[in-house]
């Protein structure tokens, strides 16, 4: 064994070969990040969650959480009058409006006949559409049934499955509008055509159950009916 000094003379030799020579510059190291790779992932069992970029986190209940009723409503576009009315839609508007105003319901059975097809003014059974009218309105001539009439054919409509079989010109705009999205202007107008009583009724289902209209393209009244 070594004497004490004699070791420490030992280390000093060994650490003075070992010693960078004078003004040796320092070597740079740089940590290189890998990203794996697929067979990485596979062999390694990285979950693949954690390789793709991560969306920003939505908070419950905005629209990018996807929460329930979250997603944008889009309401239907309004229009009023017949300018914007394909001709054959705004005559047989017209006639509607002739027949009610002049509480002719004989000359509203000539509008109603003038179809291919009897359209619709029930879901029940009907024999006769003007006897039928009679037993559904309020007075035992009729009238109020043609009241109904003019009032819905003289608010805002919509224009409803653009392009399908389904197409329609629907009387009044409220059939086919959300109801707890009405501002109180609509509210007033359609207040024209119900009572209270009736929107809250409504307002159970979220439906339009009170009459409306609707034309096709073409001119064909389809129907002229309330229910659902």
């Amino acid at each position: 064994m070594l004497p004490v000094r004699s070791l420490a003379v030992a280390l000093g030799l060994l650490a003075a070969t070992c010693a960078l020579p004078a003004g040796a510059a320092s070597v740079q190291t740089e940590r290189i990040q890998v990203q794996p790779t697929e067979e990485a992932v596979e062999t390694q069992k990285i979950p693949a969650e954690d390789l793709a970029p991560q969306e920003p986190f939505a908070e419950p209940g905005t629209a990018a959480s996807g929460a329930y009723g979250a997603q944008p409503v889009h309401l239907p576009e309004v229009f009023y009058g017949d300018a914007d009315l394909p001709k054959a839609v705004a005559r047989t508007r017209a006639q509607l409006l002739e027949a009610a105003h002049a509480g002719d319901l004989e000359r509203l059975r000539m509008v109603l006949e003038g179809n291919e097809m009897m359209p619709t003014l029930t879901f029940g059974e009907m024999t006769d559409p003007i006897e039928y009218l009679k037993s559904a309105s309020g007075d035992p001539e009729g009238l109020e049934i043609l009241a109904i009439l003019t009032e819905l054919l003289e608010t805002g409509y919509v224009h409803a499955d653009k392009g399908t079989a389904q197409e329609m010109y629907i009387w009044p705009y409220f059939a086919r509008m959300p109801l707890a999205r009405l501002s109180n202007e609509q509210k007033v107008e359609m207040y024209r055509i119900v009572t209270s009583g009736d929107l809250a009724e409504m307002e159970t289902t979220g439906a339009w159950t009170f009459y409306r209209v609707g034309i096709g393209p073409d001119g064909t009244l389809h129907y002229f009916v309330a229910g659902d």
